[in-house]
């Protein structure tokens, strides 16, 4: 057998483990044995071959990482406390309020500072221990 055909079957076999864990890395691999395969398949030599695909899965694997710790900065920064509502129990003079959520009393301040005092309100962004108020539900 060609050894095209080799690189192949091995990158399907990593394409079927990848629909199994849905990692992307699997899929980065597969597409390096790909790359491997499409080299072979050209007729160059043994190892170029093994060096197309190494430098595919390398770059491959560099830019999973990055697209996962950008998109893990992104999950960190999201709180299942947005648009919650909260209970205003009194405002302060200084234009903050405490207020009541999840059973204990918080500091909280307006997204702005001409919003309305009554209504309904809503959480839009948690700073350090303060919650920041909205009228408009996210």
């Amino acid at each position: 057998m060609a050894s095209y055909i080799y690189w192949f079957v091995l990158a399907l076999v990593l394409l079927g483990l990848e629909m199994a864990t849905g990692t992307f890395y699997m899929l980065v691999l597969a597409l390096a044995l790909g790359a491997g395969g499409v080299a072979a398949l050209l007729g160059v030599s043994v190892p170029w071959q093994l060096a197309f695909s190494a430098v595919a899965g390398i770059i491959g694997t560099l830019l999973v990482s990055r697209m996962r710790s950008v998109r893990g900065r992104a999950a960190v920064n999201q709180s299942l406390d947005i648009g919650q509502s909260v209970q205003v129990i009194t405002w302060r003079e200084d234009g903050s309020a405490r207020v009541f959520y999840r059973g204990a009393e918080w500091d909280a301040e307006p997204e702005s500072a001409g919003m309305a005092r009554d209504g309904v309100f809503y959480i839009k962004a948690i700073r350090g221990s303060k919650l920041v108020l909205t009228q408009h539900k996210s």
